[in-house]
């Protein structure tokens, strides 16, 4: 039953990732700086993080463990580094997509997430321990990326409205798709490690801990755009554009519960499956593209066919 829930729950962290890049989205069309838009995301989630620490004495234990886990070696503290994958992730989709297009980084993004999380499975890098890769996995894995291959195609390739950073101009096409691949790398890792953190910490420790690395890395890419570019020339009034940091606390503080029931990749798969449906419910209630097509609806069913094929082999190591 748990197990069952936590496929629910891996579709509904998709939604919340695909309401917040919409949100983010916007952000960054305003401000004209993706990477400015992600520092505010992040920076809005560790402020408000913060506060509910200073306030529950509860909490405050949570990172005690944490601590304790570290001095005697139960954790490491590279596991504490999730959100730089985060903040990678956010970065490279500002840098890259512009130039590549959204079809483009999705499909690199998807592609090195699901690789990567048959990986870390295997390795047992989640709390959940090792994972055989079966053939009904690797299928599944492979099903999705077909699926969101057609489901991108079907919505929009056009870029991402960004304009592409002086020091990327020119860049090799390879070097750019390479870029958000390393990122869906990240990804999967980060699930895993947030994962670890939480076991020991509960679900806020490691949301804690990846909202500050996270926005420390975002504050030092930016540092580099502002330089080159300088600083946003306004911010808009409008809060919704301000909440996609809560939104962000929510799903990964989720996630870091969710990974410990169903392993890192069926929570990938569940989570794809989940931001292609959202996806396509804000293309009709907000459109912001062409709108809908029948390709992309198939593509999103696939991605569902995918995590039930996956979902055949709940055998674990021990």
């Amino acid at each position: 039953m748990r197990r069952r829930i936590g496929l629910v729950l891996g579709g509904c962290i998709g939604a919340a990732v695909a309401g917040q890049a919409r949100i983010n989205g916007a952000l960054g069309e305003r401000l004209g700086d993706g990477v400015a838009a992600a520092v505010i995301s992040f920076g809005t989630g560790l402020v408000v993080l913060a506060v509910v620490f200073a306030l529950s004495g509860r909490l405050r234990a949570g990172l005690g463990e944490v601590r304790r886990a570290l001095a005697v070696g139960k954790l490491r503290w590279w596991q504490l580094l999730g959100g730089l994958c985060g903040a990678f992730f956010v970065a490279c989709q500002g840098l890259t997509v512009a130039t590549i297009g959204v079809t483009a980084f999705t499909v690199a993004v998807v592609a090195g997430q699901l690789v990567s999380s048959l990986v870390v499975d295997r390795m047992g890098v989640g709390p959940n321990g090792r994972t055989p890769v079966t053939v009904m996995r690797g299928a599944g894995a492979g099903l999705a990326l077909v699926a969101v291959l057609l489901a991108s195609v079907g919505r929009n390739s056009a870029g991402g409205g960004l304009s592409v950073p002086a020091a990327f101009d020119g860049a090799p096409k390879l070097l750019l798709i390479a870029l958000p691949l390393l990122a869906g790398f990240g990804l999967a890792w980060q699930q895993a490690v947030n994962g670890r953190v939480g076991a020991v910490g509960g679900p806020p420790s490691a949301t804690l801990a990846n909202f500050a690395t996270g926005t420390v890395g975002l504050v030092l890419v930016e540092s580099l755009v502002i330089s080159r570019s300088g600083w946003p020339t306004g911010f808009p009034t409008e809060p919704w554009l301000y909440i996609g940091g809560v939104i962000g606390v929510a799903f990964i503080a989720l996630a870091v519960v969710v990974v410990r029931w169903v392993g890192v990749l069926l929570l990938g798969l569940t989570s794809v499956a989940g931001q292609l449906l959202m996806s396509l419910v804000l293309d009709v209630v907000v459109p912001t593209g062409p709108g809908l097509s029948a390709i992309a609806l198939v593509g999103c069913a696939l991605t569902f066919a995918a995590v039930a094929l996956a979902a055949r082999t709940p055998t674990k190591e021990t």
